[in-house]
Order: C-alpha cells, then structure tokens, then sequence
C-alpha cells in the first residue's frame, strides 16, 4: 500500500525537542569552518577582488569570498546559539543558498563576472556544504512518514496525538 508524500514544513513546531541539537551542531560546526576558511583567507591579504589562484585549505579565494565566508559562517553560529527551529529553518534556507550559489558560479567560472574568484573546487565545496546544511535542517523535520513520537508529526495532527496520548495513558478509546 502506498502513502502519499506529505512533506511540509511548519511554522508552529514545538521548540523543546532533542532534534534541535542536530539542527544547532551542524550550524555550529559549519559556521566554524567558513569562519575559519574566511580569516585564513583575510590573512593571507589576498585582493578584495583579486581573481588570481590564490588557495587556503584547497579551496580558491579572495578577499571578498573570506568576508563572505565570515558573515555566513557567524549567521550559522548566531543560528547555533539560538538554536530550535530558528537554527533548522536558517540551515534549510543556507543550504538552498549555498546549492544556488553552486550552480550560479558554475556558470560564471571562466567570465569576466567571476567576482569571488571561485573554481571547481570551490563549486563542488558549495554543493556539499549545502547539500550538508539542508540535510542538517531537514533531520527529522520532514519525510513522508514521520514517526508518531516525533515533535513535528505531533504538531501538524494534534488531534491524533492526543488520542494517542490517551490511549497509552489507558484512558479514553482510540
């Protein structure tokens, strides 16, 4: 028997649950690499706009890339430390920046508008960073079958939660 897909996010998801740690660990994390990336970047005094092949940790950059990566990767931090939904949300909409941002630069690396002096490398670290951060925001927020004790299944059929609920307490009929 087949189960539609109902994939949806919420905006009225409960806050107390112990996903959020995936959600604020995965920013944290990765806001701590592009901070990183952005201040090695900075150290090295490359040009702000500077298109030549200069490398930190494998990856092309310029100074315009390092600032970048430092905002991104403070907001993701700032998203770590506020933490619930706020930190998935922000992980899902990155994630998608990030993937767009792939696609956008894959398109411009060997043109004149290549501003942030990206190359392959740099291409394929935004699509796994931002496949990365929406799998981050996405755990066990979204999917078709979300199981019963989940917060997010409970939140969009509080009914049925209830009834449940009741049930186990052995009170009430199904």
């Amino acid at each position: 028997m087949l189960h539609p897909v109902n994939a949806r996010l919420d905006e009225h998801l409960p806050a107390d649950h112990k996903l959020s740690k995936v959600y604020r660990v995965g920013a944290g994390l990765t806001g701590l690499l592009l901070v990183a990336f952005g201040i090695l970047g900075l150290i090295d005094r490359i040009g702000f706009f500077d298109t030549g092949g200069d490398t930190v940790l494998a990856l092309n950059t310029n100074g315009a890339l390092s600032v970048l990566s430092i905002c991104i990767g403070a907001l993701l931090f700032i998203g770590m430390v506020i933490g619930k939904t706020f930190a998935s949300t922000l992980n899902i909409v990155l994630g998608v920046a990030f993937i767009l941002s792939g696609f956008v630069n894959l398109a411009l690396l060997d043109s004149s508008f290549n501003f942030l002096a990206f190359r392959i490398q740099n291409v394929l670290f935004s699509f796994v960073v931002g496949v990365m951060l929406m799998w981050f925001g996405m755990y066990g927020r979204v999917g078709s079958a979300l199981p019963h004790d989940n917060p997010y299944w409970r939140a969009r059929h509080p009914e049925q939660a209830a009834r449940e609920q009741r049930v186990r307490r052995g009170v009430g009929r199904a």
